[in-house]
């Protein structure tokens, strides 16, 4: 399991990354607060507060491929 602290800023980071979240076959997660909602579910990351914290969970131990990917959203 890969963490990793994000930033989304605007519905257009929004849409992209949600797309990127997609082209993963492993769970991905976005967690803000006590709420957890699937990354994969545009309409669950819509529900996040962005001002919030998040933390992308994502169900693989493939490091680097998540760092590559999401890249412009780690803080």
């Amino acid at each position: 399991m890969t963490r990793r602290k994000i930033k989304i800023s605007n519905m257009k980071d929004i849409d992209a990354f949600n797309k990127l979240c997609s082209k993963f076959d492993c769970d991905m997660d976005l967690v803000s607060g006590k709420y957890y909602v699937n990354a994969k579910s545009i309409m669950g990351i819509f529900s996040l507060d962005l001002n919030l914290p998040l933390e992308l969970i994502a169900g693989t131990d493939d490091d680097a491929a998540i760092d590559e990917a999401f890249k412009e959203y780690i803080i």
